[in-house]
Formats: structure tokens, sequence, C-alpha cells
């Protein structure tokens, strides 16, 4: 059975973007600093993310981050997920969308799912092989899974940055509670990195 793994970094004011988010401006104002974990950490960090890198199964994310990673200057021959080069198995991606797009830049592994978030779960952990099925963003797709009480796990990067603006992580309505318990800690100069396991009610 695969953990549903929300996987995503953050600032410490609890945005997973800066402001103007755009196809050319993906992570918003500001928003490279979110990774600097992941392209200048140190080893603890690199240790992280080939962690995550190798539990991961398949992934779910929005169409909006798709529309991001598939643009011009997005992904490519040379950086793929998890920000692994080329020559690594990639897994599967499940995007969330109300429609297909026509012509995307990027390849088959990109699975287009209309009927709405928990279709993309479902569908993702049965070709996840038992490894975990990650949430990767946007932010909006992962409140929606957690909200949704069909995360297993929350896994956040927290960066040393405040942005200020931007979109959030958790909106600023109101939303259903969830519980957590902190099963990982490992803290480094460029983020904090914290696993969560969701709380399920009997």
């Amino acid at each position: 059975m695969s953990d549903v793994v929300i996987d995503i970094s953050l600032s410490l004011d609890g945005y997973v973007t800066g402001p103007n988010v755009g196809l050319g401006n993906g992570l918003g104002d500001g928003g490279m600093a979110l990774h600097d974990w992941v392209f200048h950490g140190n080893d603890a960090d690199r240790a992280v993310l080939d962690a995550a890198f190798e539990a991961t199964g398949a992934v779910v994310q929005g169409r909006n981050l798709f529309d991001i990673i598939d643009a011009p200057g997005g992904w490519s021959d040379e950086m793929g997920y998890g920000a692994k080069p080329t020559g690594e198995v990639n897994p599967p991606v499940f995007v969330v969308t109300h429609s297909v797009p026509a012509n995307p830049r990027l390849g088959d592994r990109f699975h287009f799912v209309t009927d709405g978030v928990e279709s993309a779960v479902r569908q993702a952990a049965k070709v996840a092989g038992g490894k975990e099925v990650v949430v990767m963003g946007g932010g909006q797709i992962c409140h929606e899974v957690l909200a949704a009480g069909l995360a297993d796990v929350l896994r956040l990067h927290v960066a040393t940055v405040v942005l200020g603006d931007g979109t959030r992580l958790f909106p600023a309505e109101a939303g259903p509670a969830v519980g957590l318990e902190l099963v990982e800690c490992i803290s480094t100069p460029a983020a904090q990195h914290l696993t969560y396991r969701v709380v399920k009610e009997k």
C-alpha cells in the first residue's frame, strides 16, 4: 500500500511561491530562495532529496505547475523530476486538470486526470509499485489532498526566507483541522526538513 506524501518547500511565513507567478517566473518573485537547499545545500540536504527521489513511485501535481514545467525554460533533458539529471528513471506524473493540453512538450510519462484529485491519487497508487505517491504542488493541490483526508505524510522543507506574499500552502480562509505527528526533523543552514505523519481518525 503506497503512502500518499505531500512534499513541498515553503517559506517561514507559509508561501510556496513568491508573488507574480507566471510561465517565465514559475516560483514568483524571490521564490527561487525556497529551493536553495536543493541546488546549493549541504550533504544533509542532498541526502533528503535523494531519499525522496528513491522513495517516489508516482507523482501528482496540478495543471498550473504542469504548464510552468512544460513551458520553454521548464523541465528539460538536463533536469527532470527531483532535480535529477538525464538517465535517471523518472516516475509517472498525474496532472489534475479540467482539460487535456493539445500539444504538451514533455513526454508520455505525464497522464492527465480530468475527474478530480481523488482519481489522480488512486491512479497514481496503482502504478507506484508500493512506493510513495508524492503530491508535489502547487500549493492548491497539496492543500486539497490534505483537506480531503487523502494524505498519509506531510513533508515540509521550510526555507530560511520570509517572502511576505505569494501562493499560500494553507489558504487564509478556514479549513478542516488536521492532526499531525512529527516523525523526523533534519536541520540544515538552508532548510528545516520536517516530516509529519497525518493522524487519521479511527
